[in-house]
């Protein structure tokens, strides 16, 4: 599947006469706990030639295709990239540490991987995942009957908020880094390990009953980081001159050896 994927990224280079940058897998077979029939999520910065810049009109800074082998494509252009990073974007902060790499080229997410560490904004990264948390509870795991999947669709994003918490750093990926180092309590850690073994031999649709141990810890999670963000400073944006240094970097890299640049 990797080839593929790989072939399909060659074309969409070709199609739009593109550079990607980066491409990875950004959802459940990233994360550690996909299903027998989960799609392949991959993502992707790409960068356009220079006199795609040199407009007055705003252009179309992203991509997004469904593709019938089950890829799901979806890619920013870099300045957008750029934008969102400097932004501190949990989304870009987790492409740039993905454990599936289909396509990696020149020297930008090397780059933004060391200038992550500048950018990186603890409070921003809390308000994201705290929202992804709410959102999954109170529209998922309210019923009788629950998908095993939106159970970690709230457990990870609040994990992460735990790992940003205790190391002030970007939370990683994958999920089993997260349960480990962050659920103590052995009877939620236990059943959290049973909950994954039954969504990963499962189909993605199939429904079981609410847990209220885990229902339990999830709520108690959002209340404790709805305080908590309510406390904690704001952090000031950095500045952006090393990214457009950077976006600048890029073009030079990726097209300067090209006759058509």
């Amino acid at each position: 599947m990797k080839e593929a994927i790989q072939q399909e990224l060659l074309q969409l280079e070709q199609k739009h006469d593109i550079k990607i940058l980066l491409a990875v897998e950004s959802g459940s077979r990233a994360w550690g706990f996909a299903s027998a029939d989960s799609d392949w999520d991959v993502r992707y910065i790409y960068i356009h030639r220079l006199d795609w810049y040199l407009r007055i009109d705003e252009q179309k800074d992203s991509q997004e295709e469904i593709l019938s082998n089950d890829i799901d494509l979806a890619g920013w252009e870099l300045k957008k990239a750029l934008r969102l990073f400097r932004k501190s974007n949990p989304p870009l902060l987790e492409w740039l540490r993905s454990p599936i790499i289909y396509l990696e080229q020149f020297s930008t997410a090397a780059q933004l991987r060391d200038l992550s560490k500048l950018y990186f904004n603890p409070k921003s990264c809390l308000h994201h995942y705290l929202h992804m948390a709410e959102g999954t509870y109170k529209e998922n795991l309210q019923k009788e009957l629950v998908r095993a999947k939106k159970y970690f669709y709230a457990l990870r994003p609040l994990l992460a908020c735990d790992w940003i918490r205790t190391t002030n750093t970007m939370a990683p990926m994958e999920f089993h880094q997260l349960l480990e180092s962050q659920v103590t309590d052995p009877t939620v850690k236990e059943e959290i390990e049973r909950l994954l073994v039954r969504k990963m031999a499962a189909k993605e649709r199939t429904e079981d009953p609410r847990i209220e141990l885990l229902n339990d810890f999830i709520e108690q999670k959002i209340q404790f980081y709805s305080d908590y963000l309510q406390a904690i400073p704001r952090v000031e944006q950095p500045d952006t001159q090393l990214l457009n240094e950077l976006f600048q970097h890029t073009i030079e890299e990726v097209w300067r050896t090209d006759p058509r640049s």
